[in-house]
Formats: C-alpha cells, structure tokens, sequence
C-alpha cells in the first residue's frame, strides 16, 4: 500500500465515521417533539391546576388530531398565523372531524425559526388574555398538542376541550 492510497483509505474512513455517528446519536425531529408536546400539556395541566380546578386535564386523541391538522397546516401556510386553516376551517371543525363531541378552543404559538422553547410558547400564550384564559379554563378536560418544525417555522396547536355530557 503507497502512502497516498493509505492516506486516502483514511480520510474516507474518517468521512464515513462523520456521517455515521451522528446519525446513531442524535434524537430524532419525532422524540423532540413528543418531549415538546408533553412539556406543553404539562404546562397546562400546571396553569390549570394553579387556577384551582378540581379536574385533571386529559390528553384526548381526538383533539390531538385536531392540533396535528392545524398544525401540519400552519407550518406549510406561511400565511396562516392563527385559528382559520387553509381550507377555512376553524377549530371546531376541526375538532368536530376528529370525532369530538364538546365545545373546543385553541391556542397557536408560532416561531420563525427551526425551532421553539417551552418558555417561548408560554411567552406567547400566558401573556395574551384569551389564550391564557383557555390554558386556565377549569371546563376544558380534554386537551390536545402537537408540534411540527421545518427550516424557516416552528408550530405549537394546543386544543383544549369540554366533552358534551
């Protein structure tokens, strides 16, 4: 073996460990995410439980539908920044097509950037009246988070329910 070729043999050996170790040790986008949606929902049920309400807040599937179709939606819309999707549904629609039967109301946090924080979200939603009444509203029982990121956004829908009796 010549000296170049061994140099080479090297330097593809060194190329091919680059691209293989972070690829076996870095989370997936999928597991940040869950970590993201569960620290949101216990957020929620904190706020909530602060405002002294005597129910604890269940994560519902339905409504988790529901967060991930707006959500999903928000994040390829770059001119969607609120509760009206593409398609000009609104959160009870939403809700109603994931087989939710109750009154809904949602929260959309929104960051122009690969990614956001928990403290971002809550930035966002504990200072504006309505979404803060939303977090700490006793009545909403069933709760739904998701989150989606891509290069130039990040999304956060949290879709809080009272089941109809």
């Amino acid at each position: 073996m010549t000296f170049a070729s061994a140099v080479r043999r090297c330097v593809m050996m060194l190329a091919l460990t680059l691209v293989l170790i972070p690829a076996t040790t870095m989370p997936s986008a999928a597991a940040d995410n869950k970590r993201l949606n569960e620290s949101v929902f216990v957020n929620i049920y904190t706020a909530q439980k602060q405002n002294g309400c005597p129910t604890e807040p269940k994560l519902d599937g339905r409504l988790v539908a529901a967060a991930q179709r707006h959500t999903d939606d928000v994040l390829n819309t770059p001119d969607i920044n609120g509760d009206i999707g593409s398609d000009g549904s609104n959160p009870q629609d939403r809700a109603n097509a994931a087989g939710f039967n109750g009154k809904v109301v949602e929260t959309v946090a929104i960051n122009p950037a690969l990614a956001i924080s928990g403290i971002e979200i809550l930035g966002q939603w504990w200072y504006d009246p309505p979404s803060r009444a939303a977090m700490q509203d006793c009545a909403n029982t069933a709760i739904g988070v998701w989150s989606a990121n891509s290069l130039s956004r990040s999304v956060v829908v949290a879709v809080y329910g009272q089941p109809a009796l």
